[in-house]
């Protein structure tokens, strides 16, 4: 992208996943891309990684709203040249063997984090936040609050709990508000 001395205004980059169109900084192009316009893709995987999905945003691009699109890491990609049956013939050929490959490599991708976790999980990881301990008192101040003798509010701050983990706390020791 350098070598093109492109301005940073004109460049968009998303920082989530391309496994759809609905990323902010693609929006912002869209809304910006007009007839005549000459997009630069790095690769067609930063395009997006679903083979109908890809396709089909390509035929936005180029046929609808009439944008040049030039994929810097495959020359064949190029809408500007062989404008001709045979080139366009050829670049919807890659297109669609680069998107299957895009789309199978975020299946792959998927599929070997699933597996990560379940060897993670089988090994005893505990993912997500570690549990909040409760304070030794728990029970006692549980059953002052049961009994109404105390505001959930203040339990919540001797606690040093919120409201949802201690009505989460409550109930998995079966303390209920009579």
């Amino acid at each position: 992208m350098k070598g093109l001395q492109i301005p940073n205004r004109h460049i968009y980059i998303d920082k989530i996943s391309g496994k759809d169109f609905n990323r902010p900084s693609y929006q912002s192009l869209m809304k910006k891309l007009k007839k005549g316009d000459l997009l630069y893709i790095k690769s067609i995987d930063r395009l997006g990684r679903d083979y109908e999905e890809i396709l089909k945003e390509w035929q936005v691009l180029t046929k609808e709203r009439g944008v040049d699109v030039a994929v810097l890491d495959m020359p064949l990609l190029d809408t500007r040249v062989g404008r001709d049956l045979l080139g366009t013939f050829i670049a919807d050929l890659v297109l669609a063997l680069l998107s299957f490959v895009a789309q199978s490599e975020r299946e792959n991708i998927k599929a070997r984090q699933q597996e990560g976790i379940a060897a993670a999980k089988a090994r005893g990881v505990q993912f997500g936040r570690p549990a909040k301990i409760l304070p030794e008192n728990f029970m006692e101040l549980a059953g002052e609050w049961a009994r109404g003798e105390l505001r959930t509010k203040d339990f919540m701050e001797l606690a040093g709990l919120s409201e949802t983990t201690l009505y989460r706390r409550l109930k998995e020791v079966g303390v209920v508000r009579r």
